[in-house]
């Protein structure tokens, strides 16, 4: 059990990270920091933490884990707030960003090598809610996290990180920040990218209200994470650009093979392709099972 753990910003995952905490019996006190005052004042009610902090480094006061949940392009200055944290070493601090490169750069930056408490992290869970008004204390439950440590950082923050995760019911794997930021690229910034996309294409066309009412169960399904915090996904394109202008530059070129068959009437290529991409969604979805 901890007896403090610190979660520096209380939105949906720093959120449900501390309710999980909670109803699992793992920590005795939660503090938070938050640059929204209203976002502590409803975790407070919601009973999500114990007491707030007007600072990262009055927040992080006696802390044994501190979880830096704040958006993706802020992590980088929040690190520089926690020097006392990384000198003194007791605490383990680990992060929920999904974008792992940029924590990675900033640490060897300001301390020569990834502080030998701080474990990098993703869960691989969310919602098109946030805020800490959504938070779920059951929301890591069968999903993964992954963990990116460096060389420098010690066995037994990570194991430690690792043991939380799986207490809060999460699977979690590990691997490098770099190959991290290209596989999400890939299968999370993308597709959220083109849901955007679609729904921003759509709602510009004059009958709009036509198409949005008639809409199946498929646009709804897709459609959905464009319900999804801009601010918080202009920012991981921001943080994640390369990769994700790779992943789009990719799309795009498949995209023009895809209009070169309907327009050349190549209807057997098209079969075809959907295809081999209903084997390869089969299989990978059984993979997952």
């Amino acid at each position: 059990m901890f007896k403090k753990v610190s979660i520096i910003g209380l939105g949906l995952i720093g959120g449900s990270i501390a309710a999980g905490m909670k109803k699992r019996g793992l920590v005795e006190q939660v503090c938070a920091f938050d640059a929204d005052p209203i976002a502590l004042q409803n975790g407070l009610s919601l009973q999500v933490i114990d007491e707030t902090a007007d600072s990262v480094e009055a927040c992080i006061i006696e802390s044994d884990l501190v979880v830096l949940a704040v958006p993706v392009l802020s992590i980088p200055e929040t690190l520089v707030s926690l020097k006392a944290v990384f000198k003194d070493g007791s605490c383990t601090v680990t992060d929920v960003g999904s974008v792992k490169s940029p924590i990675i750069k900033t640490a060897e930056e300001v301390y020569a090598q990834v502080p030998q408490n701080l474990v990098p992290g993703h869960p691989i869970a969310g919602s098109e809610k946030h805020g800490v008004t959504a938070a779920n204390p059951d929301l890591f439950e069968n999903h993964k996290v992954i963990l990116t440590p460096t060389d420098s950082v010690s066995k037994r923050a990570t194991r430690i990180v690792t043991d939380l995760w799986q207490a809060l019911g999460a699977n979690v794997m590990e691997m490098t920040a770099s190959h991290h930021d290209v596989v999400f690229a890939r299968t999370s910034h993308l597709p959220h990218l083109l849901a955007y996309a679609l729904v921003d294409m759509l709602s510009k066309q004059g009958d709009s209200l036509e198409i949005f009412q008639y809409a199946a169960g498929g646009f709804r399904d897709f459609s959905r994470i464009a319900a999804s915090d801009p601010i918080m996904w202009r920012d991981i394109f921001q943080a994640n650009q390369d990769e994700v202008l790779n992943s789009l530059d990719n799309y795009l070129d498949e995209l023009g093979d895809i209009r070169e068959m309907i327009a050349d009437g190549r209807m057997e290529d098209l079969a075809e392709l959907f295809k081999r991409a209903k084997l390869a969604r089969d299989y990978f979805s059984g993979l997952g099972e």
